[in-house]
Order: structure tokens, then C-alpha cells, then sequence
């Protein structure tokens, strides 16, 4: 709880048994409430998430990243969520930074927040980030950021934060299953020119952490261009 506001962390989960105790472990004390999504994993992660204690959601088939979230937001809502924060289970992001996204918001500094990864290149690279997906990173931002008259530092970080009238507000129930979810729910944001702040968040990738390949990251950027080309013929529809 922060300022009598609930604070929901939701997990979209996906074969993280490996690190999902150490995630969960480094969560602030300020969360009321942990909801693991589990997106018909191949391991045992539902199973320890509730040997930790967590709420947990089996999905019966693989929905997709996208469709991972939209469970996620979905019940945090039910739950009475003020604030949510999503993090990959995969210990990638490093969850003590949930204190700060939620103090951010719950202050009403910022009704989003994003974890960026790109403070600079030799970090990004040094913390294990393979090199073409930093490159997709800063050609997709630069793009987004012209299309959408921001300046953010990353479109494309998996460590978000929400206010609830934001995910009350924008239609997420109508995007992709795929990866391109996050770049059309930041579209919708900028649409309803809700206030985004960011702070860093230190790039961690090992074995463990979950990573898409190349032709998926091919196939998410290809999405991400074409989102950005339609909010910018037609930001309308972004509203709906």
C-alpha cells in the first residue's frame, strides 16, 4: 500500500521456475498483492507460484505475450488495483525498482512509468544485450519518438507501471496477442496524452532470462513500424 493506494505486481509468466523465487523475493514490501499469469508453461512455475503465496492464473493454451498482459490487467482490476506494475518473472528487471514506479504514480507525478534499459550503449551491451536488439532498440525509438512528438529512451522495455484510470481508460483488449501489445498500449497512451516518466533500469540478461530470437524480434519491429505508421495516418483510432 503507498498513500492508501493498492498496489498489484502482475507476472506474465512463462517457463520461469528458474527464476521467479528470486524475482518474487526482491519485491518491496509496499506490494499488497502478486499475480502470477502462467501462459501454459512446459515447467513447474504455477506450481511454485503458489508455494510462494502468489494469486495464480493458468491459462489453458498459449495466448501470447500479449495475450499474457491483457489476463494480467484484467484481474488486477477485478482485484482493485490502483496501481500496476508488471515485470517479467525472468529476473531480467530488477524488482526493488517496483518502489519507485509505484511512489511516482501514487504521488500523481506520472500516470505511466517505464523501466528504461538504454542509458548508454557500452551499459546496454556490458549488461549482456545482444547487439541487433539494441540496434532495433534505438532505430524503433527514434522512429516512435518522431511519430509521436515524445523524447522517451526506450519504447520497448518489459517493466511497466500503471495507474488504474489509465488501463480503465485505453482499449488493450483489442491488441495483438503478439510482442507488438506493448508498442500499441504506449500508442494509446501518448493518443490520451497521459504524463509517462522513466527511470533506469539496469539491463540483465544471462540463461536464464527470457529473450526472443532474432525473427521474432524481426517480426515485433515490423509491427512496431506499422503501429507507428497508423497512429500517424489515422490517431483516431487510438482513442477507440
Amino acid at each position: 500500500m503507498y498513500n492508501n493506494q493498492k498496489i498489484i505486481v502482475v507476472l506474465p509468466a512463462y517457463n520461469a521456475v528458474g527464476t521467479l523465487e528470486r524475482t518474487v523475493r526482491d519485491l518491496p514490501a509496499l506490494v499488497d498483492e502478486i499475480i502470477l499469469v502462467d501462459d501454459k508453461s512446459q515447467d513447474e512455475t504455477a506450481a511454485l507460484a503458489r508455494r510462494l503465496g502468489l494469486f495464480v492464473f493458468e491459462h489453458e493454451k498459449n495466448q501470447g505475450y500479449g495475450g499474457n498482459q491483457k489476463t494480467c490487467y484484467r484481474l488486477a482490476l477485478d482485484h482493485g488495483a490502483d496501481i500496476v506494475v508488471m515485470i517479467h518473472p525472468d529476473y531480467q528487471y530488477d524488482p526493488k525498482l517496483v518502489k519507485y514506479f509505484a511512489e511516482f504514480i501514487g504521488d500523481d507525478y506520472f500516470d505511466v512509468m517505464l523501466g528504461t534499459r538504454i542509458r548508454s550503449r557500452r551499459e546496454a551491451l556490458a549488461g549482456g544485450m545482444p547487439f541487433y536488439k539494441y540496434l532495433f532498440n534505438r532505430l524503433l525509438t527514434i522512429l516512435e519518438n518522431l511519430v509521436s512528438g515524445y523524447n522517451l529512451s526506450e519504447w520497448h522495455t518489459g517493466m511497466r507501471g500503471y495507474k488504474k484510470e489509465v488501463l480503465e481508460k485505453i482499449n488493450w483488449a483489442v491488441n495483438s496477442d503478439d510482442f507488438v501489445f506493448d508498442s500499441q498500449v504506449l500508442f494509446q497512451i501518448v493518443a490520451r496524452a497521459y504524463r509517462i516518466g522513466e527511470i533506469p533500469a539496469p539491463v540483465r540478461y544471462f540463461k536464464e532470462a527470457s529473450s526472443i530470437n532474432f525473427l521474432r524480434s524481426l517480426k515485433y519491429g515490423l509491427g512496431t513500424v506499422a503501429t507507428a505508421g497508423r497512429y500517424l495516418f489515422n490517431r483516431r483510432s487510438f482513442l477507440k
